[in-house]
């Protein structure tokens, strides 16, 4: 937050902030003869950046408070970025095409413009909830989850959520009625909602989506598959009732791996009986199979134990079994197993080793009784 009434005030450093962007052209210095780029990125609230043309004879640098061009009136915003690498920033989000119409940078904000928008910003969370209590009485099936006021305090942006389109002309006259401001609903995802709201996720850490994800990717089902990860809704879905953006997180590297696995619609025969896949262990490199007449039965053999029986399966050779030629079963080196590392296999970490001295207790106050009579 800005303070003070120093020239300091009208510039904001943030330590942690998932808009924020590296300008790693920052030590690059052009020519004198090359043009410098008029065209900067500025940040609003709910992850919200967009591009503004300098006018003349205005420099700014990362951290200022600018007034920009709006419809109507005038928004505040922080830069983000300045310089050349912006126009890396335009290709990556494929602006060039609207360049001609990009909105302009007014100036760098008073001392005033900068109170009126604290000011309108410490509104935004009383005006949420009583516009929630408006669309409840009008029966609307939505959900109001954030409200952001324009900097000069002229127009107000609702952001709902709804799993079906809603009629809100009627929540549009009655707000604006009761606020003052030009109203503008904007619709937006059970994700977006999830990362304005923020929130701690089940792995003990503020959700990636609050933090620093700012593009969602679509998850499937395929990508717990393919991590042998249980097809629980519960486990899987995150704060969103969405899959977990996580699932994705190291997908590739289960698929780059699962490359070097055999065939796994190839049934094994051995003297035993036939043999047929049931499930993979890519960490280990194992295998999981089962007989036909004991399917209950899960034997892990390594992938290149299973080339092995296929080899031998091809020219009509059967081993006697599944791990007749594997001199030991396959270890466990997980640095979990064992007991005293707090497995569930290890039940005595549960014992209070408080009972043992209690009795020792009862029994010197017998001894003590005794040698008293």
């Amino acid at each position: 937050m800005p303070g003070g009434g120093s020239e300091r005030a009208r510039q904001v450093s943030s330590s942690c902030s998932k808009l924020n962007a590296t300008d790693w052209l920052k030590s690059f210095v052009p020519p004198d003869t090359h043009p410098l780029h008029d065209i900067v990125e500025v940040r609003f609230k709910n992850s919200r950046k967009d591009f503004f043309r300098l006018e003349e004879d205005l420099h700014l640098e990362v951290g200022d408070i600018v007034a920009v061009e709006s419809s109507p009136g005038h928004d505040i915003g922080i830069v983000s970025l300045t310089g050349e690498v912006v126009k890396l920033q335009l290709k990556k989000k494929k602006n060039l095409a609207r360049m001609a119409d990009l909105k302009r940078v007014y100036r760098k904000a008073k001392l005033s413009d900068i109170d009126k928008w604290v000011a309108a910003v410490k509104l935004e969370d009383d005006t949420m909830y009583r516009s929630r209590g408006m669309a409840t009485s009008l029966n609307l099936s939505m959900k109001i989850s954030d409200v952001e006021y324009q900097g000069d305090r002229t127009k107000a942006i609702f952001y709902y959520t709804a799993d079906e389109r809603v009629d809100f002309r009627e929540l549009i006259r009655v707000l604006a009625e009761a606020f003052h401001v030009r109203i503008e609903m904007r619709q937006v995802g059970m994700r977006q909602e999830a990362s304005r709201l923020g929130g701690i996720g089940t792995c003990g850490r503020e959700l990636c989506c609050s933090t620093w994800l700012t593009q969602f990717r679509s998850v499937s089902t395929n990508a717990a598959r393919t991590q042998q990860l249980s097809l629980n809704p519960q486990k899987l879905a995150g704060q969103c009732s969405k899959l977990k953006c996580c699932i994705n997180y190291e997908n590739d590297v289960y698929n780059d791996a699962l490359k070097c696995f055999p065939d796994s619609t190839i049934m094994l025969t051995t003297q035993k009986g036939q043999a047929f896949f049931q499930k993979y262990d890519v960490l280990k490199k194992t295998m999981g199979y089962a007989y036909k007449d004991n399917p209950g039965q899960l034997v892990m053999i390594p992938a290149e134990r299973v080339r092995e029986i296929m080899a031998m399966n091809r020219k009509n050779q059967h081993p006697a079994d599944l791990l007749a030629d594997v001199t030991q079963s396959i270890p466990d080196t997980s640095p979990f197993s064992g007991q005293g590392t707090g497995t569930e296999d290890s039940l005595t970490r549960f014992d209070n080793p408080e009972k043992p001295r209690r009795k020792r207790k009862k029994r010197n106050k017998s001894n003590t009784s005794s040698n008293k009579n």
